[in-house]
């Protein structure tokens, strides 16, 4: 069973492992009602994608 020839350092093993690290989604603003909603995504306020409604949402 081969064996590593030379031990790995510390800083050469952190190097590594920076790279990772968890990413943060960034909210971006609905065009219709202005509230964050996540890109890419239908906004949950208000129904709508793209300018359309996509989701039929009830009166509250």
């Amino acid at each position: 069973m081969p064996v590593p020839k030379k031990k790995t350092s510390q800083s050469k093993r952190d190097k590594r492992r920076a790279q990772q690290k968890l990413s943060v989604d960034t909210a971006s603003i609905c065009p219709q009602c202005k509230s964050p909603k996540l890109p890419h995504r239908a906004c949950p306020k208000c129904g709508t994608y793209k300018g359309r409604e996509v989701i039929v949402l009830e009166a509250e």
